[in-house]
């Protein structure tokens, strides 16, 4: 389970573009990283339009923003067009990377859980925010990212 202050562990998973995208490609730069249940489901909708909304506001502040789910790259595919998503999305089908961060199931385990992690430009994690509810991830990732 990462802790404040770990680094940004080292993966690779499958955009939405079905390409292979590497975390070694993002060092040097702040990072926002929430993982979230499902495509198209009510709150993950939400929590992603909120991203796209502020997704401004994170690059003002120099920031990276990634979504990962179980969902395949095609479904990721579709969510990001409907919604136009301005930023990366993986496919973690298999649950490697959302162990890797020691996000937990939510809901009696029934639900992958909801978790929004920040890095600062060092890799260093500076927040680790844990709620099923999709409200209030996208203000304090912004808040922790304008304290770093």
């Amino acid at each position: 389970m990462l802790q404040l202050g770990d680094k940004l562990p080292v993966f690779e998973l499958e955009d939405q573009r079905a390409e292979i995208f590497s975390s070694v490609n993002i060092e040097n730069k702040a990072v926002v990283i929430y993982f979230y249940p499902k495509d198209f489901t009510p709150g993950c909708t939400a929590e992603a339009c909120e991203f796209r909304d502020k997704y401004e506001d994170f690059k003002d502040a120099g920031a990276v923003v990634i979504g990962i789910s179980s969902d395949d790259t095609a479904s990721h595919a579709k969510f990001s067009k409907k919604y136009k998503l301005p930023f990366i999305m993986l496919s973690d089908s298999n649950g490697k990377v959302r162990k890797q961060f020691g996000v937990k199931s939510s809901l009696m385990g029934l639900l992958p859980g909801r978790e929004t992690f920040v890095f600062d430009k060092s890799g260093s994690l500076i927040m680790r925010y844990n709620s099923i509810k999709s409200k209030n991830h996208i203000s304090k990732a912004l808040k922790a990212l304008t304290k770093a």
